[in-house]
């Protein structure tokens, strides 16, 4: 996730101005867009509550009389299956370069940055930039990632790219030619993947497989569809593309889901940051498209003229960036495609959730400090049939629906279990626009603006959005605010209960009476992050109030097969707690709700993202993204996962230095 190359002087809660990637320099170090100070809600209540006498022992009966009676989890007496079994690691410092494990478990690198994809890819050679290689070879950053797997010995990854590092990609160059080709390979190293893996069997390593019939190389430059009601919309239209329905390439992609219909839905996030724009207008402003001088911080615009919205020819370019994009990895020939009725904001990701009358839903969380929770309501039914017929009709699902963004209200309790109920605002409706003043292709082009009016409750980053699948809860990751509570600036509230929220929070929501497409919800906050053993920072862990391991800015959240445990990635804990990001599992029911262990840490660097819990075959499976961000090329800070160290002389095709990569953990045999 994240930023290229900083502003002078910027900072932002989670790293470095020298780390300062794309998503952190729109999330974090940019004043935040929504500048709204309208309250959250009308008046929070307070109330009083111990949160023992609340969730342990004969008082959680009692307890309940007072509080809203959905949403509410309370612990059973036996303990729930533990899913994937092992001991919790030791957090480990910022700085150290390892990729740690627990002990009975063991890692190996599926695909690595640079590593072919087909049958001629050329080799991996970063010091000799190649962009027509790189459009054949492993993306950069991966991030959002799932293993979809087909048999017991066939699978396909699916994964994000997000974006890139020059600092440590490159060698520096005052070569002109040189230069210009460094920046085509950044618009080919992002996007996405697709890559065949094959195994020996059940249990053993997957590996991918060079040259399979699905690989592919989705880039900055693929042709996609726009879909929907703001499909052809004046908003869209451009001199290139005066139908406004033909988009080229997709960037910035975070986080994302998989659909029941076994297509990815990729989101797109901090867009922004690729554009020069004029940023005097409202809609500009509010999407972090502020007023720039060339070149951009990805100097795209002087390879491609679109990526300079001050040009009128192009005004409308970015307006086609900030969509759901969804790809089909079956089909290496189909056309991937921008979804315009789930709206546009800084996607996180996607992910669907489908009641048994085949009611389709998708969470979204827009992460940037003070943005919003969205619930999208498609208007066509899941078909679980197999036919051909079957899946043209799911593959319509997502092109038209209802657009809905969250209002939280609740008790502000000081000792942690905050809760309370919601409601989803609408702001399209049967194909209308529910905003006042907007027609429905405004709203959903310029879906912040739309939410600004109707008064949603501005969160601390909400990042993923995922629905339990076995339970129908959901979980939803605010990584932090730093912001919050600064002067002119929005204070704590029952959703977002801490001032200068530097560890995040994790909130559990309950649709009215189950329901996905429900119009109320009850919540409560799960876990408010950080280290309990620091007394300036106040934590709660789900009423757990024994030892735990310390976690900070949650990210990316997962399930195993049990539905009994959310598995948490973390993004910026080496600034907030001083301990390298990792991978944890949180159990949600019985007397160990709440009890955070950690399962794995990643390298210098780096951040955990894209975890997939496949705990039935004993693995687990990350994408470690940006490893050594803050070193150079001369001076690189990691050399994971290859290890080659400094001053030592690499093996024949490995490289001195990090190597983005997505990493499968097994248990040992």
């Amino acid at each position: 996730m994240h930023q290229l190359l900083p502003m002078a002087g910027q900072t932002h809660g989670n790293r470095s101005a020298v780390t300062c990637h794309l998503k952190c320099a729109s999330a974090c170090a940019h004043p935040a867009p929504n500048t709204s100070t309208e309250p959250t809600f009308a008046e929070i209540a307070r109330k009083q509550l111990s949160r023992r006498s609340l969730l342990i022992g004969t008082g959680a009966i009692a307890a309940t009389a007072a509080l809203p009676s959905a949403g509410l989890t309370l612990p059973s007496a036996a303990a729930p299956p533990r899913g994937l079994p092992f001991d919790p690691i030791k957090p480990m410092p910022d700085g150290v370069d390892a990729f740690v494990v627990p002990r009975g478990y063991q890692w190996h690198t599926i695909l690595r940055w640079g590593d072919p994809l087909f049958s001629d890819s050329p080799a991996f050679d970063p010091e000799v930039p190649d962009a027509e290689a790189q459009e054949r070879q492993f993306g950069y950053n991966n991030d959002y990632l799932d293993i979809l797997v087909r048999s017991e010995r066939s699978a396909l990854l699916c994964c994000n790219h997000e974006y890139v590092n020059p600092n440590i990609m490159f060698p520096p160059t005052t070569n002109e030619a040189i230069a210009r080709e460094q920046i085509k390979v950044t618009m080919a190293a992002v996007g996405f993947t697709v890559a065949e893996l094959r195994r020996s069997g059940k249990g053993r390593p997957w590996r991918y497989v060079r040259g399979g019939a699905r690989n592919r190389r989705i880039t900055a430059y693929t042709p996609m569809t726009l879909t929907g009601p703001a499909a052809g919309s004046d908003l869209v239209r451009t001199a290139a593309d005066p139908s406004g329905r033909r988009v080229y390439g997709t960037f910035a992609n975070c986080a994302g889901g998989t659909t029941p219909w076994g297509t990815i839905l990729s989101g797109e996030e901090n867009f922004n940051g690729y554009f020069l724009a004029n940023g005097t207008s409202a809609e500009e402003k509010r999407y972090g498209l502020t007023d720039a001088t060339a070149p951009s911080g990805n100097s795209w615009e002087k390879i491609d003229p679109r990526f300079d919205a001050r040009n009128p020819d192009f005004t409308n370019e970015p307006n086609r960036f900030g969509y759901i994009v969804e790809i089909d990895p079956e089909d290496p020939t189909s056309t991937p495609r921008k979804h315009t009725a789930m709206g546009r904001f800084k996607h996180e990701g996607a992910n669907v959730r489908v009641d048994e009358d085949g009611t389709v839903v998708a969470y979204m969380g827009d992460d940037e400090r003070f943005d919003y929770l969205y619930k999208f309501v498609a208007r066509r039914k899941f078909r679980r049939g197999k036919s051909a017929a079957d899946r043209r009709h799911n593959l319509r699902i997502l092109t038209s629906g209802d657009l809905y963004v969250a209002k939280f209200s609740g008790t502000l309790n000081p000792d942690g279990y905050n809760l309370g109920r919601g409601a989803w605002i609408p702001l399209t409706l049967n194909g209308r626009s529910m905003v006042p003043g907007m027609t429905e292709d405004q709203v959903l082009v310029y879906t912040r603006l739309a939410a600004d009016l109707v008064k949603a409750t501005p969160m601390d980053r909400p990042e993923d959005v995922e629905p339990n699948l076995k339970t129908g809860k959901v979980y939803l990751a605010c990584t932090n605010n730093t912001d919050r509570g600064a002067t002119g600036k929005p204070g704590p509230d029952a959703a977002n209960p801490r001032a200068r929220n530097k560890d995040g929070h994790v909130i559990e929501l309950t649709e009215h009476r189950n329901r996905a497409d429900a119009t109320t919800f009850a919540w409560n906050i799960l876990l408010l992050c950080g280290d309990p053993a620091d007394p300036a920072v106040k934590t709660y862990f789900a009423g757990w109030d024994g030892p735990v391991s310390p976690i900070s800015c949650p990210d990316n959240l997962a399930f195993d097969s049990t539905g009994n445990n959310l598995w948490v990635a973390t993004d910026g804990q080496p600034s907030a707690i001083k301990y390298a990001d990792g991978l944890f599992l949180v159990p949600l029911r019985g007397r160990e709700r709440g009890h955070v262990e950690q399962f794995l840490a990643v390298p210098e660097g780096a951040e955990t993202t894209g975890p997939v819990i496949h705990d039935r075959d004993g693995s687990v499976f990350v994408a470690v993204q940006h490893p050594g961000e803050d070193g150079t090329w001369d001076a690189q800070q990691s050399f994971f996962p290859d290890y080659v160290a400094a001053g030592e002389r690499p093996r024949r095709g490995e490289w001195r230095g990090p190597r983005p990569s997505v990493v499968q953990v097994t248990r040992k045999r």
